[in-house]
């Protein structure tokens, strides 16, 4: 059923005091609740709850209210909870009348609107502040002709991929597969296989690869045994669970995987997580996926973020990162400022004008050239305050909202300094 509307009761408690009675409402917070257009996330969502009957849900200003306040302080469900429960200024953002004691719902309804809204929900709150930016004039059309492109990686919350790590927790996820199914099999290799685990590890901690590697050559044998048990009796008997295919796929693709192959499984429970490269001296690897935003290179408004799955080439991407941000603020951009990876791009709606170019190049182009690298910090920002740093959402969906959500924080912060009377 469709949310509850969350009106102001018109009959006041005598017994009670409002908030806007008791708190200070010049406050940043307050002054951007009172700007924001609620409406218009209440007729979004609306469309993702088309069934009449039922229990009515959670009001949509509360929810998108708790995902603004996530965003810009980077907490996790539980702690936004608490910590809601203790700040009158918070609830007053999220469309309380009177101090509330108690927290309305639990903190898991956060995760079902997240997936019910998915990012498209996420893009409706971007936007959101981008217009109270715009209507506040921090953010005008001047502003949006020029953009700084740039991609970073956002990790997923994953532990270091290691090939020993990885055959012993796909053993064991078949292993306890087959019981639950009631599958038979010769043998499950329980304590041979943390006997190898376990000799893998110390082997290596002494670098004594060559024995190291032999284990893990066990750990791989033992894996192989078990998915060939187990593929013979579905094979024999017809039988199939989604879960079960599951697993088997992902031991196949680790059991053929070579050391140089592309596109190998580094987690079994995110298996959409990539190997990429930034050339970074402190941190070689990181194991995430890509993900471009576009923002303005004279304040830094982050106007567009999105996942790019594949680790695409740079220059592949900049056309649709141009979309995403045309789409999100409705003015084609006339200059963009990238860097030297974008070499080999194909955009020729604007002029594109890359670090160390000189073609073409005049003393006012020059000037915002420079201005190319603000956007590093940006991304610093989201990464340190923002929870771009590590993704914890689950699957490709998940890294899509994550993103957008740093997005979000970013761009609340700045607009709450812009507000701020100091």
């Amino acid at each position: 059923m469709k949310p509850n509307l969350q009106s102001r009761d018109k009959n006041r408690d005598l017994f009670r005091e409002e908030l806007i009675d008791i708190l200070d409402m010049s406050h940043n917070l307050c002054v951007t609740a009172d700007l924001l257009d609620w409406s218009l996330f209440r007729e979004a969502f609306d469309k993702e709850f088309p069934s009449k009957t039922g229990r009515p849900a959670t009001p949509s200003r509360l929810i998108t209210g708790l995902l603004y306040l996530k965003a810009l302080y980077n907490l996790s469900d539980e702690q936004l909870v608490r910590t809601w429960v203790e700040n009158p200024y918070w609830q007053y953002f999220c469309g309380e009348q009177y101090f509330q004691h108690k927290f309305p719902l639990n903190s898991s309804v956060l995760s079902k609107w997240r997936k019910r809204i998915g990012a498209e929900g996420m893009e409706r709150l971007l936007l959101g502040m981008l217009d109270v930016a715009k209507r506040e004039g921090l953010l005008d059309k001047r502003e949006l002709l020029r953009v700084n492109i740039d991609t970073t990686v956002q990790e997923k919350y994953v532990r270091h991929p290691l090939d020993s790590q990885l055959y012993y927790r796909s053993r064991c996820q078949l292993v306890d597969l087959a019981a639950k199914y009631f599958i038979p099999l010769r043998q499950s290799y329980r304590f041979k296989a943390k006997e190898a685990l376990f000799r893998a590890q110390g082997y290596g901690h002494a670098k004594q690869y060559r024995r190291m590697h032999k284990q893990v050559k066990v750990l791989k044998n033992y894996l192989g045994r078990v998915c060939r048990d187990i593929e013979r009796y579905c094979t024999n008997t017809a039988f199939s669970a989604e879960d079960l295919m599951q697993a088997l796929c992902h031991a196949n693709r680790l059991l053929s995987q070579q050391k140089r192959d592309k596109n190998k499984l580094y987690s079994l429970h995110a298996p959409e997580v990539e190997c990429i490269s930034k050339g970074k001296v402190r941190k070689r690897y990181e194991f995430g996926v890509k993900v471009s935003f576009v923002t303005t290179s004279k304040q830094g408004w982050v106007l567009a973020a999105k996942a790019l799955h594949g680790s695409p080439h740079d220059g592949h991407t900049l056309s649709e990162s141009i979309d995403a941000a045309i789409k999100n603020t409705g003015v084609m951009p006339e200059y963009g400022f990238v860097d030297r990876g974008y070499r080999g791009h194909s955009e020729k709606r604007l002029q594109v004008f890359m670090s160390g170019q000189r073609r073409g190049v005049t003393k006012s182009i020059k000037c915002w050239l420079k201005r190319r690298s603000a956007i590093e910090p940006v991304i610093g920002h989201m990464k340190q305050s923002h929870g771009l740093a590590t993704n914890r959402l689950k699957g490709k969906v998940g890294d899509q909202i994550n993103a957008l959500s740093a997005a979000i924080g970013y761009n609340f912060a700045l607009l709450l300094n812009k507000l701020s009377p100091t």
